[in-house]
């Protein structure tokens, strides 16, 4: 904790002698003594509202208490949604948001932090299956039945991954997973955000040991465009944190990897 002290005294000093650092939100940060975060609190796991006590939880929830507490300052969830996710970091509604998928889009008004989790796709299948698929090719067969929900990306990206395969489509608020879960099924698709929390609530299921994911898409933290010094600092505690296993650990216990 030491180094990061340091860190933030050093940032806060620059900020003090350069003018061009004057107006980054560090200092409002230092000073106020409050941390900002924008959240949408729908997005289970990584960030989850219970209205009964208007509180948060989950991997965003833990990444950004860390780093307030790392900051030596209180953190304040801010209630946002998607839409307005961009404008309440431009309008400095808050100061940062949790995670985020990186789009070009958003790159137009927005900073953004390094990438420090990926989203990516990943199939889904028994464990008695183990032996029998351990690779996408081994899906891609006419005597595979892949299942998705009708109106996903999955439902297009079945199509795309496995031309030579059978295709369930079902319709919500059916599953795809219960399909494969009934044995009408071979396999499912999904997010590896959603593939291991199945896989811990439901043992019978497991993720196929694929070479790699497809279709990756990394996510970060939105950070005020212009703030260079305030997305160094965060740039460089991320760094750190990765360094140090935190977000290794904190990927285990919202099982978003094993």
């Amino acid at each position: 904790m030491r180094l990061l002290k340091i860190i933030t005294a050093l940032f806060a000093f620059s900020t003090v002698t350069a003018p061009v650092h004057a107006a980054s939100v560090l200092n409002e940060i230092l000073s106020d003594g409050v941390l900002k975060v924008g959240t949408t609190g729908d997005w289970n796991p990584m960030t989850m509202k219970d209205t009964a006590t208007n509180s948060y939880t989950g991997y965003d929830i833990d990444v950004m208490t860390e780093l307030a507490k790392d900051l030596g300052v209180k953190v304040d969830f801010v209630p946002t949604d998607w839409k307005t996710l961009v404008s309440g970091v431009t309008s400095g509604k808050y100061h940062m948001t949790g995670s985020a998928s990186i789009s070009p889009g958003r790159a137009k008004a927005a900073g953004y932090s390094n990438s420090y989790f990926s989203l990516a796709t990943v199939p889904l299948t028994l464990k008695k299956n183990a032996n029998k698929f351990t690779d996408w090719v081994d899906l891609d067969k006419a005597s595979v039945t892949v299942a998705a929900t009708l109106g996903t990306t999955q439902e297009k990206q079945v199509k795309q991954f496995f031309p030579n395969a059978k295709y369930k489509i079902v319709e919500a608020p059916a599953r795809d997973f219960q399909e494969v879960l009934a044995g009408r099924a071979d396999a499912h698709i999904t997010s590896n955000v959603e593939a291991y929390k199945l896989v811990a609530k439901y043992p019978e299921m497991m993720v196929v040991p694929v070479s790699a994911p497809k279709a990756p898409t990394p996510i970060a933290m939105l950070l005020p465009q212009a703030d260079q010094v305030w997305i160094n600092y965060v740039n460089t505690w991320i760094a750190l944190k990765t360094e140090r296993g935190f977000f290794a650990d904190l990927g285990r216990k919202w099982q978003l990897a094993d």
